[in-house]
């Protein structure tokens, strides 16, 4: 016949130590406990003194286990600040790697600036200014396009020299009187100015239109695009412009020919200032009598 599953505790020696062993701890529990209490109540001395020793002993082990739970803690707040302080440095890597190519750049733009104004400086001559004179009247409704200044050959002006406003070109005097002097502005049909694109340099011309506006068109023998805000500056051919004084600014995308705004509108100026040529024409050479033989 096959024993029972249901065994009680007293067929087994383990189990019967182990009910026993759980009682006598229960007991001495209990016994202690009654002690404490009555110690504490009878004899507080005695009991703060027992309960300094019992705290001296279990001070190590209880730093012990708060060093272990503050350890396991901040584990994850570890690897999380690790991560974190990771990406950044990556992030800041590739920064200062850009920000290095960036000032590799500006420095070779820097060096390449000097130099070429080094090679301008040997040949660069500065518009000596003649004299600032008022804008009398302008033409802004004509197909012509001309403006009056109240200043003429006894003030120095003369046919043929630029004339100036604060941030550009205005146009070119054509006539000069005793106290006045008339401008061909750049707007007039018949103004024809050499100029070039600030961003490489793209050789054109900047030619009125009498209606306010100016074409630019190419002299290069590719073909050339233009976009919009792009603007030109006088290039110093022919000799009568200063280089580098702005003109016009692009309006439009195109090829060859293209729309563009001039940089000054002498209707909302009041002075201008006019400029000796960047490259004075030559004196004309004096003839000479010739001698005639006697026959």
């Amino acid at each position: 016949m096959a024993p029972s599953n249901n065994r009680r505790p007293g067929f087994s020696r383990r189990a019967q130590y182990g009910v026993f062993w759980s009682y006598v701890f229960a007991v001495a529990g209990m016994l202690v406990g009654v002690i404490l209490l009555a110690l504490s109540y009878f004899d507080p001395t005695t009991f703060g003194a027992a309960r300094t020793a019992v705290a001296e002993v279990t001070a190590p082990v209880s730093s012990g286990l708060s060093s272990v739970g503050r350890t396991v803690g901040a584990v994850p707040n570890g690897i999380g600040s690790y991560f974190m302080i990771h990406d950044q440095n990556i992030a800041l890597r590739k920064q200062i790697a850009d920000d290095h190519a960036v000032t590799m750049r500006a420095r070779a733009i820097n060096y390449e600036n000097r130099r070429l104004k080094a090679l301008l400086g040997l040949r660069e001559r500065i518009g000596v200014p003649v004299v600032s004179a008022r804008l009398v009247s302008s033409s802004p409704t004509s197909t012509r396009r001309y403006a009056t200044l109240n200043a003429g050959s006894w003030q120095g002006v003369e046919r043929g020299q630029p004339v100036l406003g604060p941030d550009g070109l205005i146009g070119q005097v054509v006539e000069a009187g005793p106290n006045t002097a008339r401008v061909l502005l750049l707007i007039d049909p018949e103004s024809s100015v050499p100029v070039r694109r600030t961003r490489d340099g793209l050789p054109a011309l900047a030619v009125g239109r009498g209606d306010g506006l100016i074409d630019i068109r190419s002299v290069s023998n590719a073909a050339a695009s233009f976009a919009p805000a792009e603007v030109f500056v006088t290039s110093g051919a022919g000799g009568v412009y200063p280089p580098n004084i702005p003109v016009a600014k692009i309006l439009r995308h195109g090829r060859d020919i293209v729309l563009a705004e001039a940089v000054m509108r002498p209707n909302t100026l009041d002075f201008a200032l006019v400029q000796r040529a960047f490259l004075p024409a030559p004196p004309r050479p004096v003839a000479t009598p010739v001698a005639v033989a006697k026959p």
